[in-house]
């Protein structure tokens, strides 16, 4: 009889070693103590903490990656108009020169090229969202580019132009810069929601870098986003530069010949292209500053989270070496228990012979 118990109590032991074995064996394969909270005790409060606010942070850094997706490829865009404006103010010193008639000409057709091609930067699209449009992300902010000289603002500012004489520079500047500044439907070549309602007065698009830490880094096509433009402007960087490209597109060679007129002409088109290319090389330097700002913000939040993760991983996680060196003397202890219960069967088979 007392065989008997002790076989039984030997094989109690044997399933209880069994139990321990797989579970050390599921640990060394996760790498976890356990798939329920319950096997880390009164630390599991605490593991659900660092695991709501790690995931916390995991949606901060993936927010601010796509947003710096989108400010390094309107840096892109911005630099290649800057590229464009430039251009234009160094071109501008051959109109002025005008040794050749025929170089007003060639300066006035790629002008027209010029306006489709900024018209088109402007409509630069990240991840199916337009980039300079605001709010409204989904639709073109021009809408028709490849017709912009064709738009009110294009035809009408190269009108004005053509009826330039000696007698009313101040007028044809004056209004050229008028419809440069318009927001009239038919007039602008910008969208309706950037030229009327809330699409004109609306802040930055912006994002939530933290939770008390909003970052504004939108840009809209039609109206600088964190710079004043100076000299002679429309107070718009975008809207000066079109404004140049149809005053330039808008000159014939025989407006050279109107002397001091055409010269005070030119020379204010050049002074607003001047002011295109200050105000958005600080556009450009600003929008880098937030760029730096927010790579500094999740920089952050993935150092927080590094640090996050290796507490959890200490509540969580097992100890490999400790972990393997128990799997292995249970697996031991286990031997031991199934000869001890050969031994015991054998006691108690010769007592019942």
């Amino acid at each position: 009889m007392t065989s008997i118990n002790l076989t039984a109590r030997l094989g109690v032991n044997a399933s209880l070693l069994r139990d321990r074995i797989t579970t050390l064996g599921e640990q060394i394969s996760t790498g976890r103590k356990g798939n329920t909270y319950s096997t880390i005790g009164t630390d599991a409060p605490k593991a659900m903490d660092l695991r709501a606010e790690i995931g916390r942070r995991d949606i901060y850094e993936k927010t601010i990656d796509q947003t710096l997706g989108k400010i390094r490829v309107s840096q892109d865009v911005l630099d290649r108009i800057g590229a464009v404006a430039q251009k234009f103010l160094a071109n501008s010193a051959k109109l002025l020169g005008a040794s050749r008639p025929e170089e007003i000409q060639v300066q006035a057709d790629q002008a027209e090229a010029a306006m489709i091609e900024v018209a088109s930067l402007l409509n630069e699209q990240f991840s199916g969202e337009y980039l300079f449009g605001g709010s409204d992300s989904r639709n073109p902010p021009i809408p028709k580019p490849l017709d912009i000289m064709k738009s009110g603002m294009g035809l009408d500012i190269k009108n004005q132009v053509g009826n330039l004489d000696a007698t009313n520079v101040a007028a044809v500047t004056a209004a050229t810069k008028a419809l440069a500044q318009s927001d009239v439907t038919g007039t602008t070549p910008f969208s309706a929601f950037l030229s009327t309602g809330i699409g004109k007065t609306e802040p930055r698009v912006s994002i939530l870098g933290g939770d008390d830490n909003r970052v504004s880094y939108g840009i809209h096509a039609n109206r600088n986003a964190a710079v004043d433009s100076t000299g002679e402007t429309t107070g718009s960087w975008a809207r000066d530069l079109l404004r140049g490209l149809a005053s330039i597109a808008g000159l014939t060679p025989e407006k050279s010949q109107l002397g001091d007129s055409y010269v005070d002409f030119v020379t204010t088109v050049r002074n607003g292209l001047e002011s295109s290319v200050d105000a958005l090389a600080l556009e450009r330097g600003s929008l880098g500053v937030t760029e730096d700002r927010l790579q500094k913000i999740v920089d952050h939040h993935e150092s927080v989270s590094t640090t996050l993760k290796l507490q959890l991983s200490d509540l969580e996680e097992v100890d490999m070496p400790e972990t393997i060196t128990a799997f292995q003397t249970t697996q031991t202890q286990l031997e031991a228990s199934y000869r001890a219960i050969g031994v015991a069967q054998q006691l108690s088979l010769t007592r019942f012979l």
